[in-house]
């Protein structure tokens, strides 16, 4: 990177100099953001969810206002501390990743809609338990089934079909976070939102979980050189996510984008200090219309002869 070196333990070297020619021990700003903008993100998880619980916010107006904001400071930080400069979308990019994004909106809002017409609402509106228990149990729950249906979608052929259309870019960054089929974004939410309903768990411990589960799936997906070191073992990061779209498969494992203790108990944790892809995209990128063919991608898991899936763990 510009303001720094990476040293042999992927580790940052926070030794600035002066523009003088001379040398001085210092802290430029953007190894500070290196450091604080993970914390920040996450204190704003903990504001906001806190001030929606005491202020009694509106959970329907609260979620897509933090999505928002967050997808703006994560859009900011790839400009300030871009783990790759060659990463950050073209023109055309944004327009094909607009659509996307909207397309994977609509599929998260019929998700909703499906499990509110199963169950009733998506969560009861009183708590079974003490919300600080239930908070932790709904991200664990959630996030399992997250991870299990992402797994899936890799290892069947069938489901590669839909997920694959997320693979398909050749760089990964905030804005393609949203390339997804839309098929794919409904049945995975349907899953996560109906176990937490099925399971009992309050709206107030579903909206605080889902203000994490939004920053962590945006965070990780971010062309932002931030590394958390040690969480790595305990948290979702983008170190870990750029490694599950390398086209090397033998280390693209990574199926959770929240938390990472589902990779290290079923064995796809693949990452380790100063670890890269050398590319990511797809292992064959002939097996799926290119990002820019939208109707194709949304057609493609009923073409007559649909490519391969992305091999087996």
């Amino acid at each position: 990177m510009d303001e720094c070196e990476r040293s042999a333990d992927g580790e940052i070297d926070s030794v600035g100099y002066s523009s003088g020619g001379k040398s001085a021990v210092g802290i430029s700003p953007a190894s500070v953001l290196r450091v604080t903008a993970y914390p920040l993100l996450l204190l704003a998880v903990v504001l906001v969810g806190a001030s929606a619980l005491v202020l009694r916010w509106d959970p329907a107006i609260v979620s897509p206002l933090f999505l928002v904001g967050t997808l703006v400071y994560l859009a900011i930080l790839e400009q300030l501390i871009p783990y790759d400069r060659t990463w950050h979308p073209g023109k055309e990019e944004w327009r094909w990743y607009g659509i996307y994004f909207l397309l994977t909106m609509a599929g998260s809002g019929l998700a909703q809609l499906l499990v509110t017409a199963a169950v009733g609402w998506i969560a009861s509106d009183g708590q079974t338990h003490h919300l600080w228990a239930e908070i932790p149990g709904a991200l664990l729950a959630g996030s399992l089934v997250s991870y299990l249906v992402h797994r899936l979608g890799h290892t069947s052929a069938l489901l590669w079909r839909l997920h694959g259309v997320h693979h398909v870019p050749q760089k990964v960054n905030v804005a393609n976070n949203g390339v997804n089929h839309v098929l794919d974004i409904v049945l995975a939410q349907s899953l996560v939102q109906l176990t937490l309903a099925l399971a009992g768990f309050s709206r107030s411990a579903v909206l605080v979980t889902g203000l994490f589960v939004v920053a962590q799936g945006y965070f990780v997906h971010a062309n932002i050189d931030v590394r958390i070191g040690r969480l790595n073992h305990l948290l979702a990061s983008p170190e870990q996510h750029r490694l599950h779209h390398s086209t090397d498969l033998s280390e693209a494992g990574h199926y959770g984008s929240d938390l990472s203790c589902w990779d290290h108990l079923f064995g796809s944790f693949t990452w380790r200090p100063g670890r890269e892809p050398a590319a990511v995209g797809l292992h064959d990128p002939a097996s799926f219309p290119g990002t820019g063919e939208i109707l194709a991608g949304l057609l493609h898991p009923w073409r007559r002869r649909p490519g391969p899936g992305p091999g087996t763990d």
